[in-house]
């Protein structure tokens, strides 16, 4: 239930926040288990982004902060899976990459998305990136 597109591990079903909130909903569970189960079978993926990203819609600190939130909860929930938390890596980039235009609602719904990326295999950084990928750490996963 999932395929690769570069680094970035996508799937089928959604991330779903409670509005305004950190707040897994409860039909996210099906993308967090394809996630658990992705990392369960490729052990060789030493660390996986959950990058959490919004729309410019409000407070930009604001917006900042929430996906910094959003992207340790989702880590959270995943160890509370049986993941391990040295394995992941939680990273808010507020609006700064947005995939669509925010002039609409379709835009600014697409804007706010959770991404899954394969940073390091085997303890070695993909590509020379930073393991970030540029955005802000949220918090250890492991806390």
């Amino acid at each position: 239930e999932y395929t690769l597109n570069g680094n970035e591990v996508k799937i089928t079903r959604e991330i779903l926040f409670e509005t305004g909130s950190d707040q897994l909903k409860p039909e996210s569970k099906a993308a967090l288990e394809i996630i658990r189960q992705y990392l369960a079978d490729k052990s060789y993926i030493s660390t996986l982004r959950i990058e959490c990203h919004s729309d410019n819609a409000g407070d930009a600190s604001a917006n900042q902060l929430l996906t910094e939130k959003r992207a340790l909860a989702v880590c959270k929930k995943l160890v509370a899976m049986g993941v391990d938390c040295k394995r992941l890596l939680a990273v808010g980039f507020g609006d700064t990459k947005p995939v669509a235009a925010n002039s609409s609602a379709e835009g600014r719904a697409q804007n706010r998305r959770t991404s899954f990326v394969n940073a390091a295999l085997r303890g070695h950084a993909i590509g020379g990136m930073p393991l970030d990928g540029g955005g802000k750490v949220a918090g250890d996963a492991c806390n």
